[in-house]
């Protein structure tokens, strides 16, 4: 029996066919849906039980929320390479070493950030443009957000170490407690003790603290996977290593969260509120379908940074080729089922306004042009970040998710009016995968994939 379980596990030293491939990655990509389903419970109580107000006042603050929690996204990923890597070189207890600094290393990052964002959330909500109507709401969400958004960081480091572990299915149950958590508590501060925009801030920090908590106790615990929590001294050079792997991620979530404050001041500029729901919804389906992309790449990783540690080019030509094949596929059918239930998705959010479910089905069916190519971008990033070359993984991020989308968002407009901000996210996302192909193209000799 054991020897069965033991053939029927997947490791990262495998070799890997397509069907192999999508059971390993299934639970990160499960993880990732499971996650930006529950992380739109919040719009979805409080835009058809507090209002549309409400709902843009949280819409015009969650930016801020993902750039102080972008630490955890950069620790993360930078971070599950190297330990990936290390392991690869059969270093196990050097991992583990790795992988404790860099979980205390973002504790203690994450509380001095929010203890700041907390202290100056007002002043960074009316910068952002919030009205009189608005900036109680935002406040009151942003402050007690803050409470909670070092479990968010923590939550989002083990996401990528549980996939290291090879564990992802540890990961994927973890996301599922949390995100019913969630949900649970929406309905219960929100519909039922009438507690607006603060019930569903608090409802969404408790979700988060259960799903970085979990992990905290299987990782001390003497477990069956590859990594634990062990005692370590501060090193800063792995921290240093895991910052630099990670940079892409974290450009990638404070330029996605900047260039979100332009596009709502922007459509506040050109429709007002309304603009700033609309792209909410937008912002909000937009993200469920790419967390199919980012799930796919965060699986991946692992196994990449290990046959990159392992020097094994032949085992990074496999996954790439059927990774571009599998994302391509994907892609096509993402794009036909944006197109068709672009009214159904949208009326689930504003359906109490006509006007305004109009404007989002528009702009949604503009926005969905861009699944076929979204995934290559996404996982082309997370290949180089896999790869250790954080720098080119950034660049790459860095044009795609700041240069191309602002320059898009400022000058279109000018001549389209609101149709160019619509149209903004898919035309970066084209040149973006001009930027992608010819990376992987001039960095193939360099890694022999």
């Amino acid at each position: 029996m054991e020897t069965k379980i033991k053939r029927n596990k997947i490791q990262l030293s495998d070799h890997f066919t397509y069907f192999k491939l999508i059971r390993f990655v299934l639970p990160s990509i499960g993880m990732m849906v499971f996650t930006s389903v529950y992380g739109i419970v919040d719009g979805l109580f409080v835009s058809n039980v507090v209002g549309k107000t409400a709902f843009a006042s949280i819409n015009l603050v969650m930016p801020v929320e993902m750039i102080v929690g972008a630490i955890g996204f950069m620790i993360g990923t930078g971070g599950a390479a190297l330990v990936a890597k290390t392991l690869g070189e059969q270093r196990r207890d050097r991992a583990n070493q790795y992988f404790s600094v860099l979980i205390g290393a973002t504790t203690i990052a994450g509380i001095f950030i929010c203890i700041l964002a907390y202290v100056f959330m007002e002043n960074i909500c009316l910068a952002l443009g919030a009205d009189s109507n608005m900036i109680s709401d935002c406040v009151t969400y942003g402050r007690i957000s803050m409470y909670f958004n070092v479990f968010f960081m923590l939550q989002n480091c083990f996401q990528d170490f549980l996939i290291v572990a090879e564990k992802p299915h540890l990961g994927l149950l973890c996301t599922v407690i949390a995100g019913l958590s969630n949900i649970v508590l929406d309905a219960l501060f929100i519909y039922v003790f009438g507690w607006g925009v603060a019930g569903a801030a608090i409802a969404t920090g408790i979700s988060e603290a259960v799903g970085a908590i979990i992990p905290i106790i299987y990782f001390i615990k003497p477990n069956s996977s590859l990594l634990s929590l062990v005692r370590c001294k501060l090193e800063i050079k792995p921290i240093l290593k895991a910052c630099s792997n990670g940079i892409s991620e974290m450009v990638t979530s404070i330029t996605s969260s900047f260039v979100s404050m332009f596009y709502n001041v922007q459509l506040i500029k050109y429709v007002g509120s309304d603009g700033v729901a609309a792209y909410g919804v937008l912002m909000y389906v937009l993200f469920i379908f790419a967390a199919i992309y980012i799930g796919y790449s965060m699986g991946c990783a692992p196994i990449i940074g290990y046959h990159y540690g392992a020097k094994n080019p032949s085992e990074l030509r496999n996954i790439l080729n059927k990774s571009f094949k599998l994302l391509t596929f994907t892609g096509f059918v993402m794009l036909i089922v944006g197109e068709v239930f672009a009214r159904p998705l949208s009326s689930l959010f504003v359906g109490y306004d006509v006007t305004l479910t109009n404007m989002t089905v528009h702009a949604m069916r503009i926005t969905t042009i861009c699944f076929v190519i979204l995934g290559i971008n996404v996982f082309t990033s997370s290949f180089f970040t896999a790869l250790s070359n954080g720098w080119l993984s950034a660049i790459i991020s860095f044009l795609r998710t700041f240069i191309f989308k602002l320059s898009f968002v400022i000058f279109l407009p000018v001549i389209m009016g609101i149709e160019g901000i619509w149209w903004s996210n898919p035309l970066s996302e084209i040149v973006a995968f001009i930027i992608s192909v010819v990376s992987l193209s001039l960095m193939r000799k360099r890694y022999d994939y």
